[in-house]
């Protein structure tokens, strides 16, 4: 509502975006952020594209082996959380270099809406109450005061309503004095005396240096259409447009919306792309990422040549030796905005995991990121999700560890057509893509695209994720006898995908993902 506000005001889509972002660090702990960081793709109604990377970074004092013992083993936990996990807080220089460029409205005009929802405060849904409950042992273990979110006398409720003012003063430097409202003067003390009490390594000068970059997104055709998604450090871009190449020739409509052939064949090409993601993705500022050599259409070609209908490939068949799993966070928030003048963002945010590192800056009001996971802490060794990484990803001072966030915005005849994202973690990819598949290929309405079933692979474990009770019994014993390993217990999510669809008459249908608490919103 706050954005869609925004934009009733004569606020565009990337006002609505500041909008939106600060709101959710309000409402929305879990993941909505100012203590993380995000992507950020855009598109401009005279058809220019761009993107943000506003991804958190390791601090100056951040090294390769600082997860390991003495002996070169993972410590378990210490990069998920704690102070040792954050990385370097990207999500307010992102909002603020993207109003800067792009926003009408003033910042007190965006801001001050989420400084009155701290302030006043907002009732827990049945589905938030739950999530702050379970995890109340991880929030105790990890601050220093009591907060908002630490049970006193009974356990938190459905309509509890939860005020935050220490957020709320932060919010107001930021306000009042822009970027360094944050990363200068109070705040950032805040955050340094935080990481002092409990031997954390971000100082003052990690955060009064950190910067949010914009980058070339990654571009290019999809049959008839023409997709745009996030480039690396982000792994979506690169790992959505491998796949959705190489599915390209494939008869899917002519199989059939969720046959064994079309499952199959989706699942051989997730599985590809995924092994190439850990193998050669990672920051672009420290490392050459083969980003032509990964999208040649031969490439991908070459790369599907021995997959078969008749039975599995096995992911050993298909990686590149030796390599870490990482277990990449499914707790992200996604949001999809387009405004009256035909503006389009699609930004995906997040802390990792759920309440992130579970460290609430004391005196400022909010949980700090536990995104240091998502480098690999040595390779070969899974992370959080499961998700393996290389050298390419491995931890070095002021670098960006490695993401799947796919914030993507597709267009047909040079016109906006869809608008979409997820959080997930490593689903976020598949998740993006089966969506898109669901309207482009099997002629689906958006919120028919989001409500489908989805299915998830990514190389490592080698085992199909299916949604409970969304798939017949039937197809899952015709992928099972192919070879595959199926897993239909409850994953936290696959995905929450938020999107918009541009209609033929130039209406707009929002998608949003009943898997959460999500909603759309328009006027």
């Amino acid at each position: 509502k706050i954005g869609s506000d925004i934009l009733k005001k004569g606020g565009n889509a990337f006002d609505a975006m500041v909008a939106i972002e600060l709101a959710l660090a309000v409402v929305h702990p879990k993941a909505g952020n100012i203590g993380g960081g995000g992507f950020m793709i855009y598109r401009l109604n005279n058809g220019e594209i761009g993107s943000l990377d506003y991804r958190e970074q390791a601090p100056l004092a951040a090294h390769k082996d600082m997860y390991l013992d003495s002996l070169g083993n993972v410590i378990p936990g210490l990069s998920e959380k704690g102070v040792l996990s954050v990385g370097v807080p990207g999500t307010i220089d992102g909002i603020l270099t993207a109003h800067k460029r792009f926003g009408k409205l003033s910042l007190p005009d965006l801001i001050n809406p989420a400084i009155e929802l701290s302030k006043n405060g907002y009732p827990l849904t049945e589905y938030h109450a739950k999530y702050v409950n379970d995890f109340q042992k991880q929030l105790k273990a990890h601050t220093r005061y009591e907060h908002e979110y630490i049970v006193k006398d009974s356990a938190f409720k459905k309509g509890d309503i939860i005020k935050r003012p220490e957020l709320a003063e932060t919010l107001t430097r930021v306000r009042d004095s822009g970027r360094a409202g944050f990363y200068e003067g109070k705040t950032a003390e805040y955050i340094v005396d935080e990481m002092q009490a409990q031997g954390g390594i971000i100082t003052l000068e990690d955060l009064k240096t950190y910067q949010a970059k914009w980058r070339d997104p990654i571009s290019f055709d999809y049959k008839e259409y023409k997709v745009t998604s996030m480039s690396p450090p982000s792994s979506g871009g690169v790992c959505l447009a491998q796949i959705l190449k190489m599915v390209e020739d494939k008869p899917l409509k002519d199989y059939g919306f969720h046959s064994p052939e079309a499952i199959q064949t989706m699942i051989e090409a997730e599985r590809r792309a995924y092994a190439d993601r850990a193998e050669f993705l990672g920051d672009p500022d420290f490392i050459q990422v083969p980003l032509n050599e990964l999208l040649d259409d031969q490439y991908l070609k070459d790369r599907m040549s021995n997959f078969s209908l008749e039975k599995a490939t096995k992911s050993s068949d298909v990686g590149h030796g030796e390599i870490t799993v990482l277990q990449e966070s499914m707790e992200t928030t996604h949001y999809s905005i387009v405004d009256a003048d035909g503006n389009a963002v699609s930004v995906t945010t997040t802390l990792n995991s759920n309440f992130g590192s579970k460290v609430m800056v004391k005196g400022a009001g909010f949980f700090l990121n536990n995104e240091m996971d998502d480098f690999s802490a040595k390779p070969g060794v899974p992370n959080l999700y499961g998700l393996v990484g290389n050298k390419a990803n491995a931890i070095a001072p002021k670098k960006r560890m490695l993401s799947s966030m796919t914030p993507t915005i597709v267009e047909k005849d040079g016109k906006l057509f869809m608008v979409v994202g997820t959080p997930g973690g490593s689903t976020i990819i598949t998740s993006v893509f089966q969506t898109i598949l669901n309207v482009t290929q099997f002629d689906m309405g958006m919120q028919e695209a989001v409500n489908a079933p989805r299915f998830h692979h990514q190389w490592l474990p080698d085992i199909v994720a299916f949604e409970p009770n969304g798939f017949d019994a039937e197809i899952i014993k015709a992928i099972e006898a192919k070879g595959y390993i199926t897993n239909q217990e409850r994953m936290p999510i696959i995905g929450k995908v938020d999107a918009i669809l541009v209609l033929p008459d130039g209406t707009l249908e929002g998608g949003a993902d009943p898997r959460g608490d999500d909603f759309a919103s328009g006027f």
